[in-house]
């Protein structure tokens, strides 16, 4: 699942102590305020700010703080929010999207590259790794919740609700559609009852690459932990089939 619905990085979120989810609200403030902008602070006629929301609570950001946000947005906030999509490869040749949301295009980018140079990859031109990805929607429903139903069924809930695809994983299902759908699909799905851990458009990549040299995992980890620090960098995706053998950095 690494690389995909990013499914380890959502529990670690979800389990996150009061700092890490300070910054996981820091960097949704940013895109609350984005969406509010372009489509207003009603979550009712605004599928992405709807999308923010559930992917706030999935993180365990008090709803308070959410509220806040919109609220703070549509006070005129004159603060000023550009988005910029980075690529590039990691250590060993893992291709790495990063897509960034500043009102600091220059130190954003200033400190991308860093990331990449000081940690064995490089920052390639626009398009240099993007061909290796899909954009898609990515829905993933926690299944502890449905032990009582059989894969048959959840597929076919899946399919009815407009999904593309469904994968039984062994602690989640995940579903992906197409970008455009994310939203009605995931409003069918939890029309349906199911508890959604995560529902958002995503880059997914087409094919994987495993590295097993333990140098080089370490700097991947590197990379990605100083990625994930970044205010500026709201979603970072990679291949790398081996998540899970990436060390604590």
């Amino acid at each position: 699942m690494s690389g995909h619905s990013k499914w380890s990085t959502i529990k670690r979120k979800k389990g996150a102590n009061d700092a890490a989810r300070a910054k996981v609200f820091t960097k949704l403030s940013r895109e609350i305020a984005v969406a509010v902008k372009e489509g207003g602070g009603d979550p009712n006629n605004n599928s992405k700010l709807r999308d923010l929301l559930a992917k706030g609570r999935a993180a365990n950001v008090p709803q308070d703080n959410l509220l806040r946000a919109i609220k703070k947005a549509g006070d005129d906030d004159k603060t000023n929010y550009e988005s910029n999509v980075y690529e590039g490869y990691g250590c060993g040749g893992i291709a790495v999207i990063v897509e960034t949301l500043t009102d600091n295009k220059n130190r954003t980018a200033s400190n991308v590259r860093h990331y990449f140079d000081k940690f064995g990859g490089n920052l390639g031109s626009t398009g240099c790794v993007s061909y290796m990805f899909e954009t898609k929607g990515v829905i993933v429903i926690e299944k502890d919740e449905y032990e009582t139903y059989d894969e048959e069924e959840i597929m076919m809930n899946c399919m009815e609700a407009g999904a593309d695809d469904f994968s039984n994983e062994e602690d989640v299902i995940e579903v992906t559609c197409r970008a455009a759908d994310v939203s009605a699909v995931a409003d069918a799905l939890e029309g349906m009852g199911y508890k959604l851990a995560q529902r958002e458009a995503a880059q997914v990549p087409n094919n994987y690459t495993k590295i097993e040299d333990e140098e080089s995992l370490k700097k991947l980890a590197l990379l990605f932990s100083h990625l994930e620090e970044d205010d500026d960098v709201q979603n970072f995706y990679h291949n790398l089939e081996n998540e899970e053998d990436l060390p604590e950095v």
